[in-house]
């Protein structure tokens, strides 16, 4: 993308990127707000300027104002943007809510080297059957961002996400940990590349390595232990909801968003708890990153 077509506020390496699908389609409209509230004044106190990013009447656009994001919040119908589909949205001037590859393009283009995100996607339970790959991992092998996540979503293949990464030359880095996360999970059995402890060294080697490949990092940085789900009682509820999904015939980019809204309702909430409590310390994590930068 070129820097011209974006309307960057941006305030570039010192930013922190954080995405609007999160906000519009992945926690409850009366969480929205108060989360992006939460989150500026995360990075904030980190010393970093948080950037939403979103798509606005067709412009990308790094650094939402309040209203901007007031209006993406309560427009009826806000469709999720991704690299595929980010030209479309723009040529018909339409808003747009962007997902994790499409907020790296963005933030890319306007010279933001970090993001926060939950968890990124990755390949779907199922693959041998139907090739199901997230756009995410293609953005991490072509936009130098540095991303800090609570690894994939548990409803995926994780070891083959994992896989897939280094298949791409994407470096994944875990930050206190020598684990994979797998979203409410801290352990998905699966390794890192490298662990880095301390915040300085971490944004020693993103700057670094940024510069060196021009491709993406996944920062992995497991949801805080206090609010992991016990992987015995997610799988309950995760198989659940699949077979729910199978039996209404949802499938590709849609059994996300529809596993995730019936995983909140099944587990009562803890679900969503555990997603609010990963995002924050994600964007504690980038704050601290963008900050050295």
């Amino acid at each position: 993308m070129n820097p011209d077509q974006i309307n960057n506020r941006s305030n570039g390496a010192r930013s922190v990127a954080l995405e609007t699908t999160l906000l519009a389609h992945g926690v409850p409209a009366d969480t929205a707000l108060p989360l992006a509230n939460k989150l500026d004044e995360i990075v904030l106190a980190q010393g970093a300027d948080p950037s939403v990013i979103g798509v606005i009447n067709g412009k990308p656009t790094a650094g939402l104002t309040d209203e901007e994001l007031q209006m993406l919040l309560d427009a009826p119908e806000v469709p999720k943007v991704n690299t595929a589909n980010l030209g479309v949205i723009m040529q018909r001037r339409s808003h747009g809510a962007t997902t994790v590859s499409t907020t790296m393009e963005i933030a890319a283009a306007a010279g933001i080297s970090v993001f926060a995100t939950g968890g990124i996607g990755g390949v779907h339970r199922g693959y041998s059957q139907r090739l199901d790959i997230s756009a995410d991992l293609a953005a991490l092998a072509r936009f130098p961002v540095a991303v800090v996540t609570s690894g994939v979503k548990s409803l995926l293949d994780v070891t083959s996400t994992r896989e897939a990464l280094e298949t791409l030359g994407v470096p994944v880095i875990g930050f206190q940990t020598d684990s994979f996360p797998a979203f409410y999970i801290r352990d998905s059995g699966s390794g890192v590349d490298a662990r880095i402890d301390d915040p300085d060294e971490l944004a020693d080697f993103v700057r670094f390595e940024l510069n060196r490949t021009g491709r993406g990092i996944v920062i992995a940085n497991p949801v805080p232990e206090a609010d992991e789900i016990p992987e015995t009682r997610f799988n309950v509820w995760l198989d659940q909801a699949t077979r729910e999904a199978d039996e209404q015939g949802i499938a590709g980019r849609d059994v996300t968003p529809f596993a995730l809204s019936r995983l909140h309702e099944l587990s009562g909430g803890e679900t969503l708890r555990s997603n609010l409590a990963l995002v924050k310390s994600n964007a504690h994590v980038a704050a601290q990153i963008a900050s050295r930068l």
